[in-house]
């Protein structure tokens, strides 16, 4: 599991405008979970259509949802989510920070 096909996913599977991903696992070396194989921490912004109408923690369980499978079989094992509608996304963008 890499950045990249996280982004794919999010892309693919909310239909995602914009999808960034950040893997900050190397981070977290030290913590109790870096010290088994597999589950990286990262950190997302994501705007989508989907999340419309939809509070913060609507939008968080969408994108859980979305990563479910990846997320029980413990590929992803962190995730700081930054979630946008796409006119949120136009109104802020390049206000609403890195991925970092």
């Amino acid at each position: 599991m890499n950045a990249e096909h996280i982004e794919s996913l999010l892309r693919e599977r909310l239909g995602a405008c914009h999808a960034a991903v950040e893997d900050e696992s190397g981070l977290h070396a030290g913590h109790e979970s870096a010290k088994h194989p597999g589950g990286g921490h990262y950190r997302a912004i994501v705007a989508a259509a989907c999340f419309e109408g939809m509070t913060p923690l609507m939008r968080h369980r969408k994108v859980y949802e979305a990563l479910g499978p990846e997320m029980s079989a413990g590929c992803i094992h962190a995730l700081a989510l930054k979630t946008f509608t796409p006119e949120e996304w136009a109104a802020c963008k390049g206000r609403a920070g890195e991925v970092k």
